[in-house]
Parts: C-alpha cells; structure tokens; sequence
C-alpha cells in the first residue's frame, strides 16, 4: 500500500492531449471574464448542467463549433477544426428555471497541450441574505417571450379541445384548451373529481395517429390535488415540436390511485 501510494499517476491521454474532466462555475457578473472551455477538432466535449436548460436559447458560432447534441441537461460540441492560436468563441445558453444566473456562457478555445471531455456546470448558490426581506425574481415580461424565441410575428393560435369524463376513474375535465407557438404547443386542462377522492395527476402522454409520442413535460401545482367538486389546472408543455408532427393526438394524463384520463382524439392548433 505504501509503494502504491507513492507511483505518480499519469494522465490520461486522448489524441496527444491531456484529458480533463472538471467542474466550472458559471458567472452572473458581466464583469467578469467567462470560463474558458478547451476544444478540439476531434474530440467531443460534455457540458452537463446543474438544471434543464432551453436548447432553443442555445447560441454558438456554427460554422467553426458543431453542436452534435443537445438535450434537457447536456450539450456535445466539438470544434469543426483546431481553432487558431486567439481565436474564441462564446456558447450561451439560458437554464429554464429562470434563477439567477439565469444563463450558461462559455468561451471555447483550443489548447495543444490539453482538451476538456467534460465539463460539470455548476451555478453559485444565490447570498444569504442578511435579514428576511428577501429580494423576489422578477416575473416574466412579454418582452421575455419574444427574446426567448417563444413568440413571434406568426403569433399565437388557439384552439379549444372537445372535454372528456372518465366514469370508471372518475374524473371530468371541464375546459381544455391549446395554445401553439413558434416551435411550442401547450395543452391546459382543467380536471373535476367526480368520486369524492384526493387525485393528483404524476404525468402525460400525447401520443399521435401514427404511435409517435411527443416530448411532454407536465406542469401542474402538486399541492393542490383534486378533492371532491374541486380542480386542478394541469398544463401539458411541448418544448420543440417537430416540423412533420401531426395535429391529431391521443392525450392521457395520469395520476394517484391508478386514476386516469384520456382525450382519444384532440386536435392541435395548425401552424399559422
């Protein structure tokens, strides 16, 4: 054990380059200089976030860094060439919770000696504050939707959805409506207990005349449950709506107790 402990460890490395694998915090002062992220022309890099970030805020120079994927928490690029000795190039992307710092930037460049494989973004815990008055985050403008991608001059299309009850699990819905944005669809449903029971809706599924199965997310306040003759508002969130998706779904949304509800045959909002 004594000799083992004392053998020097080398480094791993990939394509004559040291490989590094480290944390890096990101900045909410402008001040500051960004973290500089080290790239290669054939080596992928890993960005893997604290918290789900929006990929459609992500910007970067595609023509010298190619993004190969990018998901809820992770972004793959990889430099198109070795970038030149000075050359730099920033990558931003904003986190979907909104908390300060509510965005991800970083600047890539190439060092010949080193290249990072992954990168654990971290974000500063917000100060302590010195006495209970608190400072509240600001609440979303409209001008947010328009510099986040979500709006745009094609606007909004509605659509109301034909409601639905389910008398065996016992559950109506007593207004349903959609809402279809840029590259976003939102269906938001309101959901009446019939049978006197606590129910709580856990997740939802549009699912297509063709089987495929859009990326939802379900949101819904989980502290109010639905109790007898009260409702829940539940909103079912597509994020990036493929060009070729169809307009008619099959929406279920389920819940506590093995209770759910099923809208066999709505109908998006069409593009404007």
């Amino acid at each position: 054990m004594l000799l083992w402990g004392t053998v020097a460890r080398a480094e791993p490395t990939l394509g004559g380059r040291v490989v590094r694998m480290r944390s890096v915090t990101v900045t909410g002062n402008s001040a500051e200089p960004l973290p500089e992220v080290h790239v290669a022309g054939d080596i992928p890099t890993l960005l893997l976030f604290p918290s789900p970030i929006l990929k459609k805020t992500l910007t970067v120079d595609e023509s010298r860094i190619r993004v190969r994927d990018a998901g809820e928490f992770t972004i793959v690029l990889q430099a198109v060439t070795d970038l030149r000795e000075g050359e730099r190039h920033e990558i931003v992307v904003f986190f979907v919770d909104g908390r300060a710092p509510s965005r991800a930037a970083f600047v890539l460049v190439t060092d010949p000696t080193e290249v990072d494989t992954r990168i654990d973004v971290q974000r500063p815990e917000p100060p302590v504050a010195p006495c209970p008055n608190e400072a509240h985050q600001r609440a979303p403008l409209p001008e947010d939707f328009v510099l986040l991608g979500y709006l745009d001059r094609r606007g909004i299309v509605i659509v109301g959805i034909e409601l639905f009850t389910n008398i065996t699990s016992g559950l109506e819905a007593t207004s349903s409506v959609a809402y279809r944005g840029t590259t976003w669809v939102l269906v938001e449903v309101e959901i009446r207990d019939l049978l006197g029971r606590s129910w709580t809706p856990t997740e939802a599924k549009l699912t297509g005349e063709g089987g495929e199965v859009l990326p939802i997310r379900l949101v819904t306040n989980m502290e109010r449950s639905v109790a007898s003759g009260n409702r829940a508002r539940v909103l079912i969130a597509s994020d990036n709506l493929p060009d070729d998706a169809g307009r008619v779904f099959g929406l279920e949304v389920r819940g506590t107790d093995d209770r759910n509800i099923v809208f066999p045959h709505i109908r998006l909002p069409a593009p404007r």
